[in-house]
């Protein structure tokens, strides 16, 4: 039996969580939601996700910091960056540091899925299920 990938959203807003949480399940992936990068890092999911959804800018840390984080802890997760503020230099660091994809709110359902797609993909032949 394979191993439901989690996708992990941090998002401080609630119905963007709760919207990709639909199109997650709609996957068949399990979301696990999270309102700031201090309480996805705080939990134990962090080593379960296959792959990561996040806010660029939340009050707090924010998603650049919590990608910087995680490659300091030696975690390498696939992420998608989302922002309602796109700027070229946001997107180059996040992708230099190895994002999959950076979109820009509002954005289409049909890219989302297909960058999940991608790193589901990328996964499978990563980690072969048994």
């Amino acid at each position: 039996m394979n191993k439901i990938p989690v996708i992990s959203i941090v998002d401080d807003d609630e119905s963007g969580r709760i919207a990709l949480s639909s199109l997650v399940r709609s996957l068949d992936c399990e979301p696990s939601l999270f309102s700031s990068a201090e309480e996805f890092l705080a939990s134990s999911k962090s080593h379960d996700t296959t792959c990561l959804i996040s806010d660029v800018q939340m009050p707090g840390m924010s998603g650049l910091d919590l990608q910087s984080e995680l490659i300091k802890k030696g975690q390498r997760i696939p992420i998608i960056f989302i922002t309602a503020y796109p700027e070229e230099s946001v997107r180059q660091r996040a992708q230099s540091a190895g994002a999959i994809c950076f979109l820009s709110k509002p954005f289409d359902g049909q890219v989302m899925i297909d960058c999940i797609e991608q790193i589901l993909k990328t996964a499978e032949t990563q980690h072969p299920p048994n």
